[in-house]
């Protein structure tokens, strides 16, 4: 690969990292490099300390077995329970009346939840899950808008041993029933609406027509969020306030394996099936409870707000599991940040006084967008934390994060990791690690990544690459869900011994991280990953389409947007009327996230004689770049017709 052109740009030279500052470095968990020294002399001592953290019934008999690459095995024989760890443990230790969760509506409507109060609500839904006959094993699928009540469904499953299948709120019908089918839930989990910048969202609704194709579901339990109307199914439909007026208060939590199943998590592949990703127990909860400790400098007193929703893999991780197990004080919030006024996140940083606060580039591009008059209205004063994920963070929006947000006090932990690796793997420790605005610096004590060639090779640095990890970690998924061959040749194949993220990076001569982005054919599309299988197959899916090319165009705020190339079946004209239906169409597929920005008509797209569409040359086109080598194109003329078409449009 090619010298990288951040290099030369973002250099130390010319951007002076930024030191811990001192009155934060004094009282920080990590004040010195001794936890990288301890990672670094035994990796597996390290990890095996980590775990005491936890409370076990039983103790491992053996920290990893690698006896089956890429098959690995983390705290053979150990028996836990994720939810005693994140609830019970800590009313043991004396924080029964700590707030666990404070949530807040879009309404205004307010809600909060002490370590007791939790621990009852989520034993009495222990109950009803089993009454409604879900045992060890079983998987439970989530549906929810972003309340206190997905929360306790997703403990509850920790609790009776099941394993839970969390589907974003924002994905159509189509996804949830692609997801159910092949997690083949008994239960669905949702609500009868959301509140969404001041419409109701309708879910149950939705959910019906998902559930038609839907066998395996036998009972539908709803949330009344929102009061939207709905006919509930006789038998099969079930209302939360019910289920739990009579449900028990008391229930024993369920010892698992280290390796039992946790929860599958579905991420967005170069397919148009989604990766049904799997997480198990006792190393995932190891790699998270560790990683928010350390990484969010946790601190008792701590109000820590992740903006993520509880659908994705970083509401997983740190909403629930990873600041749960610490103890700590979640906040949640429903809505949007620019609803109803664009300053409503920072109004909330000042009600709740948040201490940490944790967002995407994204936001914090839309944010800048904005203006800097909307965070100047708010006392953000009780923040001490900050920090990014979800993709790269460009260092202009790491900056303006600094000074306006931060207020030149605040360091900020810029994150990277993935749905697959399930925790924090490269990122700075406040205390400790000098700060370069649009690195994620360097891996995490105990995390051995690296930025290689095409043959495998460690890159120079400066020089671009494939980020890699080398060696097994806690948290690290252990298949995709029945689905072992496609496990092996996404992550495994491509390096053998290595697993391949799928990013590019380079490492500068301090060996700092900078994390480029996707190599392969998925968006990262305001911090959701969306295949471009999955949009193109969705497009072709439309009577009018006969074949469909999908790229994701630079955008200064969400990343990517999705661009479209489309060739009509014979006969069809093209027309703004038919571009607003492949939109609608898509929208309807796959989730309003998912559709197309801009669609454009061409005759052909531009293939190699092999017949692989060539999106790089789209990107080319859609970003208005010299175009790249076009010699093994079937037609040439092609790639000079769409680039015509796509100026004058």
């Amino acid at each position: 690969m090619t010298e990288s052109n951040n290099k030369d740009i973002f250099s130390e030279d010319q951007v002076k990292p930024f030191q811990p500052p001192e009155d934060f470095k004094a009282s920080a968990q990590v004040k010195d490099d001794g936890l990288y020294k301890k990672a670094e002399k035994d990796k597996l001592a390290f990890w095996a300390d980590m775990a005491e953290n936890l409370d076990w019934t039983k103790k491992w008999d053996q920290v990893l077995d690698d006896s089956n690459p890429p098959y690995f095995k983390w705290f053979v024989n150990g028996k836990i329970n994720v939810s005693a760890n994140c609830i019970d443990r800590h009313i043991e230790n004396g924080l029964g009346d700590k707030k666990a969760i404070v949530f807040e509506g879009e309404q205004g409507d307010t809600a909060s939840l002490t370590y007791s109060e939790l621990l009852k609500e989520v034993n009495k839904f222990s109950n009803v899950l089993r009454e409604l006959g879900v045992s060890s094993g079983d998987t439970v699928t989530l549906w929810m808008p972003m309340i206190p009540e997905a929360v306790v469904a997703m403990l509850a499953c920790t609790r009776v041993g099941a394993v839970h299948s969390v589907v974003f709120g924002g994905f159509s019908p189509d996804s949830l029933k692609d997801r159910i089918l092949d997690s083949k839930s008994k239960v669905l989990i949702t609500a009868d609406g959301a509140n969404r910048k001041g419409k109701v969202l309708p879910m149950i609704g939705a959910a019906a027509e998902a559930l038609e194709d839907c066998p395996s579901i036998e009972k539908v339990i709803i949330v009344e969020r929102s009061g939207a109307d709905y006919d509930p199914i006789e038998g099969r439909d079930l209302r939360w306030e019910d289920l739990m007026k009579d449900a028990e208060e008391d229930f024993s939590p369920v010892e698992m394996d280290a390796e039992d199943p946790l929860f599958i998590l579905y991420s967005s592949g170069t397919t148009g099936k989604p990766k049904g990703i799997l997480h198990t127990t006792g190393g995932y909860l190891v790699g998270v409870n560790t990683t928010h400790r350390y990484v969010f400098d946790h601190r008792d007193d701590d109000i820590f707000w992740c903006t993520a929703d509880i659908g994705w893999i970083t509401g997983h991780s740190y909403i629930v599991y990873g600041p749960l197990s610490n103890g700590s004080t979640v906040f949640m919030y429903e809505g949007t940040p620019d609803y109803p006024k664009r300053d409503r996140f920072w109004e909330l940083v000042e009600k709740y006084k948040i201490t940490v606060f944790y967002t995407a580039p994204t936001a914090i591009r839309s944010f800048m967008r904005w203006g800097n008059h909307f965070p100047e209205g708010r006392d953000l004063s009780s923040l001490r934390l900050l920090g990014s994920v979800g993709e790269p963070i460009n260092p202009e929006a790491w900056l303006w994060y600094h000074e306006h947000i931060g207020k030149g006090k605040c360091p900020i932990v810029d994150t990277w990791w993935q749905t697959e690796t399930g925790m924090i793997m490269i990122t700075p420790l406040p205390g400790v690690t000098p700060l370069k605005p649009g690195s994620a610096t360097k891996p995490f004590p105990g995390i051995d990544a690296e930025v290689v060639d095409d043959q495998g090779e460690p890159s120079k640095p400066g020089q671009r690459g494939f980020l890699v990890v080398k060696s097994p970690w806690p948290a690290m998924l252990r298949t995709l869900y029945e689905d072992p061959d496609r496990y092996e040749n996404t992550y495994w194949k491509q390096y053998p011994g290595l697993y391949f993220t799928g990013d590019g990076a380079w490492k500068d001569e301090q060996g700092y991280f900078w994390i480029m982005g996707r190599v392969d054919d998925v968006l990262n599309v305001s911090g959701h990953r969306i295949g471009t299988m999955e949009v193109e197959s969705a497009l072709v899916d439309h009577r009018d389409v006969a074949e469909a090319a999908v790229i994701g165009k630079v955008h200064e705020v969400k990343g990517h947007a999705i661009t479209a190339f489309v060739t009509l079946k014979e006969g069809v004209e093209g027309s703004e009327e038919l571009v607003k239906e492949l939109k609608a169409h898509v929208g309807k597929k796959i989730g309003a996230i998912a559709r197309p920005e801009e669609v454009f008509f061409t005759y052909e797209l531009p293939k190699t004689r092999s017949g692989k569409i060539m999106r790089r040359l789209l990107r080319d086109i859609a970003e208005q770049r010299d175009l790249g080598d076009v010699t093994t194109l079937m037609d040439p003329d092609v790639v000079a017709s769409i680039k015509e078409e796509y100026k004058g449009s």
